[in-house]
């Protein structure tokens, strides 16, 4: 969370921010992926001015609807998003492709 609080404030205080700085001002993806839970209010602020800025804010969260068998199966998942968001090609997990009609 510190280093989300470096973003949010453009503080570029280490290589991580200020690498995340000139993603933001030359308008290039930057996901950041938090990973402190529960959040408070200061985490909720620094996220909310991170994504006015542009970035993506990426919780690390698994996903249960594809039913995972494994943790690596979740790892997998989560990894494969954060690559969908990258225009990254993968084969780690199906992507969705909404709800099929019934019928």
């Amino acid at each position: 969370m510190k280093t989300l609080a470096s973003i949010a404030l453009g503080l570029s205080d280490n290589l991580i921010a200020r690498a995340a700085d000139v993603a933001l001002k030359e308008r290039r993806r930057l996901v950041l992926m938090v990973r402190e839970t529960p959040f408070n209010l200061a985490h909720l602020r620094n996220m909310t001015s991170v994504t006015e800025m542009g970035g993506i804010v990426f919780p690390p969260l698994p996903g249960f609807y594809q039913r995972p068998q494994t943790i690596a199966e979740m790892v997998d998942h989560t990894v494969g998003r954060v690559l969908d968001l990258f225009g990254i090609p993968h084969a780690l997990t199906p992507r969705w492709n909404g709800l099929k009609p019934a019928g």
